[in-house]
């Protein structure tokens, strides 16, 4: 049967520590400059309604790397700019490639779009969830961390879709997550049941200061996101005390991490001084989004990574 990853949660924690061991695989072997083309001959639909750098590129990349093909597809040329129906564009796209990566406004498109896809499809982003990006991240800790369990992870600011993920990621990961968010900002109380639910340790709170005292991490994202840029001003009012600067730092404990998953508006979410300080690592994040893609897409089409010769 085919599996999609439209959540975190779509995977259980024995598929994602041997997701994030076959990236850590191919991450070397692509440092080495040897040949991993374990997709050869495979295709990789990519659509994308938002705009794109890190999700683009990595995807792209990542399949060439693989020895497959990866195709743009942008709504406005496709039958879906002109009133194609979702479900017809999910069923004929399955006869022609191996998976397809969606980016999305509405997280109810993807969803519809797998359920009528006979091949994976992808969360590439949504306005709920940004699975993709997590698995990177929890990747990058990882390479930090011998283990990740009982690890608190603090995130400051609009509780959105990528705090929504970390917060669905607690009960694989064993971390505690806590959220600094105004009341008007913090995520949905559906996300934080589910997860909590499922036996991750989720606390929210109002306070930025409170939530880094013990953190091992501290995280960020945007304020204003694509699709939120009429409420600029009413945004940037009410986050205005959550920046990560060096004052909010150094209520951290000196070795805390810094991660935040760009781009980056510097002075607003988070202070140049930091996001380029020893304590960043914020690039390795970026980098590391090409290696858990692809190890996700060997998951997703191929079952794995192939047996050692």
């Amino acid at each position: 049967m085919k599996k999609d990853f439209l959540s975190i949660i779509d995977i259980d924690e024995y598929e994602l520590e041997s997701i994030v061991a076959d990236a850590m695989h191919v991450k070397r072997l692509k440092s080495a400059g040897t040949a991993h083309e374990f997709l050869k001959g495979k295709s990789l639909g990519m659509i994308f309604e938002k705009a794109s750098t890190r999700t683009r590129v990595s995807f792209e990349v990542g399949m060439t790397d693989l020895g497959g093909h990866a195709l743009f597809l942008n709504p406005q040329d496709m039958q879906l700019g002109r009133g194609e129906e979702v479900r017809d564009t999910a069923r004929v796209l399955a006869r022609y490639v191996d998976a397809v990566m969606i980016r999305a406004y509405d997280h109810a498109t993807i969803e519809e779009f797998a359920r009528y896809s006979t091949v994976p499809v992808i969360n590439g982003l949504s306005d709920s969830l940004h699975p993709c990006q997590v698995l990177a991240d929890i990747m990058t800790l990882s390479e930090r961390f011998s283990d990740l369990r009982d690890l608190r992870l603090a995130w400051i600011g609009d509780g959105n879709n990528v705090c929504n993920t970390w917060i669905l990621s607690a009960a694989l990961t064993g971390m505690e997550i806590v959220v600094a968010s105004p009341p008007d900002y913090r995520p949905k109380d559906a996300v934080i049941n589910q997860a909590r639910a499922a036996g991750g340790r989720v606390t929210i709170v109002t306070d930025p200061e409170e939530a880094v005292r013990e953190a091992d991490v501290l995280y960020t994202d945007i304020w204003v996101s694509m699709g939120d840029e009429q409420e600029r001003a009413e945004r940037l009012r009410a986050l205005k005390n959550y920046t990560i600067d060096s004052r909010l730092l150094a209520r951290a404990p000196p070795d805390a991490l810094v991660m935040h998953c760009l781009p980056a508006h510097r002075g607003e979410e988070i202070t140049d001084e930091v996001l380029e300080g020893p304590q960043s690592i914020v690039w390795d994040q970026a980098e590391n989004r090409l290696h858990a893609q692809k190890a996700l897409l060997m998951r997703l089409i191929a079952g794995g990574m192939p047996p050692a010769d």
